[in-house]
């Protein structure tokens, strides 16, 4: 038994362990702020249970690299209505925005009615994040607008890219559909693996010039050249095509750069059909999507977590 003061003798005794010195030390983990404002997914296109899915995984993942994170997704295309008990299946931008400032303002007068001394609340109650790879100023348009409307003290971040983490997830995608090594540091082929690629994005020449900064980083991961076109541009993708293979690729493939709920399916199978490419799948709920969402609202706030970097290029 033990005693008050400590194990009886005998019995082992559990020593806090030391902490590592130097730059081998792990750093102490980062949690949100109390009261900070929340992070809110801004998601583009139609509301699917299977955008849902990949949304409450990008928030997911950004909860874990920042514990105590507040983070709620809002649509584009979702519901306006943030008035009602039962909240929307998939709530509008503007609502969830709306939601959040009445959520801060209700706070506010229970804690002055209870007779607490408090400020007044001042600042963001919410950062959105454009669940978008790179610009397309016809959805940013409409988040801002949104944020607007809501009549909530919001702040807008940028779009995830260019970033060398978005290179990455592009490599894995190509990896999985069989179109690139894995590693080219390991000495093994692949059969299907292209010698060109074209990075496929949305958002008109902005958007081209932006993915073509990660098409580069990763051509340099795969030694291969990348070129970037817009799906919104008819027949851009085919042509870009042709002009890979005039400079002599062989086998190409389409990388999207592209989350996913921005574009219809079928614009993208249409496009890769029509250019005569294999297809790898778009950049979904990778990691780094989380990560850079989650990099965007620290920045804002200058909240300073581990800021996410690229894997080494092998």
């Amino acid at each position: 038994m033990s005693s008050p003061t400590g194990p009886a003798s005998g019995l082992p005794v559990r020593m806090p362990r030391p902490r590592q010195p130097g730059r081998h030390r792990r750093p102490e983990p980062v949690a949100a702020p109390e009261n900070a404002p929340a992070l809110v997914l801004a998601v583009p296109g139609v509301p699917s249970t299977a955008t849902r899915s990949l949304a409450e995984e990008v928030v997911s993942i950004a909860r874990s690299e920042l514990p105590g994170l507040d983070a709620r997704i809002g649509y584009l295309d979702g519901t306006e209505d943030a008035t009602t008990t039962s909240f929307p299946e998939f709530p509008s931008l503007q609502s969830v925005l709306a939601h959040a400032a009445a959520e801060r303002t209700a706070r506010f007068e229970q804690a002055r009615a209870a007779g607490a001394e408090v400020a007044e609340p001042d600042g963001p109650v919410a950062v959105v994040v454009p669940l978008l790879a790179g610009p397309d100023n016809a959805l940013m348009r409409r988040v801002r607008q949104a944020v607007m409307d809501s009549r909530a003290p919001a702040e807008l971040t940028d779009v995830l890219g260019p970033h060398p983490l978005l290179a990455e997830a592009l490599h894995v995608r190509l990896s999985e559909a069989g179109l690139a090594r894995a590693d080219r540091a390991r000495l093994f082929t692949v059969a299907t693996a292209a010698d060109g690629i074209v990075l496929a994005t949305v958002g008109g020449e902005e958007a081209v010039q932006a993915a073509g900064i990660t098409g580069m980083l990763l051509a340099a991961r795969l030694a291969v050249p990348v070129m970037a076109a817009a799906l919104d541009q008819e027949g851009a993708i085919a042509n870009m095509a042709e002009e890979l293979r005039g400079s002599g690729s062989t086998q190409l493939a389409l990388a999207p750069y592209l989350i996913g709920p921005e574009i219809d399916a079928g614009l993208l199978d249409a496009a890769a059909k029509e250019a005569g490419c294999s297809v790898a799948e778009s950049l979904g709920a990778y990691p780094a999507i989380g990560k850079l969402a989650l990099s965007k609202y620290t920045t804002a706030l200058g909240i300073a977590p581990q800021q996410p970097s690229g894997a080494p290029v092998h």
